[in-house]
């Protein structure tokens, strides 16, 4: 018999689940594991197994989405419509408190993120962050005095509209709303659009980055005008860091002087403080422990 207690977190991506257990009293991870992401039965289950190894007291999960996040809805705790296909309509949650039985906490990928990199960043409970996802598609979340933006519904970022860049003539990746959004003009599928080769594979001098920059931008300009957060965060495996100069000239132009920044953009505009994009598991371990108090 132990009284040592683990908080377990889950990123459950549309092509891999990671997932990882952290002692409680001293903040160690004494497990971690990536599971591909199959069909729903299988990847569950997969994930289930894993905790049935390492047993915890308490899981939070960040996944992709949409997802219901009402705790007064039917369906809070399941996937909704989503083009990951077979996944519309799973209920996440309810299928690890019935297999761990332990309580879950779930949000989305990126509000989890967001949510690591506030702990990350001191949980700085007089400022505000903002944290935005640039891959596979556009995700955004937002703390503000320790709290998650979103009660019954979580936001939708990657599809604020936006304006095209002079002379990008693509028709945009969003099966929804083509190249009016940010997702459909910045997100990774839109590198391979353009070029026909996968993001990874382009020189990170093509001009498909400058346009990623210029429209991820212009969200975090809108975001920015209508939140004011202290530090807006850009992760995901679009944009590298050297790309946010790009990013904070375009977002510098947008502005014009009109609102007062931080002495520096730099300050302004960051890259992850979680290294290897590992900001969703740290969320997930808090959340999970919120459960606990």
């Amino acid at each position: 018999m132990t009284d040592k207690k683990y908080v377990g977190s889950i990123e459950a991506g549309g092509t891999k689940f990671i997932v990882a257990v952290q002692e409680l009293a001293t903040k160690k991870v004494i497990a971690k594991d990536r599971i591909s992401t199959a069909d729903p039965q299988k990847t569950l289950q997969d994930s289930a197994d894993f905790f049935k190894k390492y047993p915890v007291d308490a899981l939070g999960i960040g996944s992709f989405g949409p997802i219901d996040i009402n705790p007064s809805s039917r369906t809070f705790g399941y996937i909704l419509d989503t083009p990951k296909r077979g996944w519309s309509g799973t209920n996440v949650k309810g299928f690890f408190e019935t297999e761990l039985k332990v309580p879950v906490i779930m949000t989305t990928d990126v509000n989890a993120s967001c949510y690591g990199e506030y702990i990350a960043r001191g949980e700085d409970d007089t400022k505000s962050y903002f944290y935005v996802t640039i891959g596979t598609g556009v995700g955004g979340g937002l703390v503000q005095a320790g709290k998650l933006l979103g009660l019954n519904a979580h936001p939708e970022m990657g599809h604020m509209l936006i304006s095209p860049y002079p002379g990008d003539d693509f028709k945009g990746s969003c099966p929804f709303h083509g190249n009016k959004c940010v997702e459909g003009m910045a997100a990774g599928p839109s590198l391979q659009g353009r070029t026909g080769i996968p993001g990874d594979k382009l020189a990170r001098d093509n001009k498909v980055f400058i346009y990623s920059a210029y429209y991820v931008a212009q969200m975090l300009f809108n975001i920015y005008m209508t939140t004011r957060p202290d530090v807006m965060i850009v992760g995901g495996s679009v944009l590298k860091a050297q790309d946010l100069i790009k990013v904070r000239k375009f977002f510098d132009d947008f502005n014009d002087n009109y609102v007062a920044n931080p002495p520096k953009l730099d300050d302004l505009i960051v890259s992850p403080a979680v290294a290897n994009n590992g900001s969703a598991i740290l969320g997930g371990f808090e959340l999970a422990k919120t459960l606990l108090k």
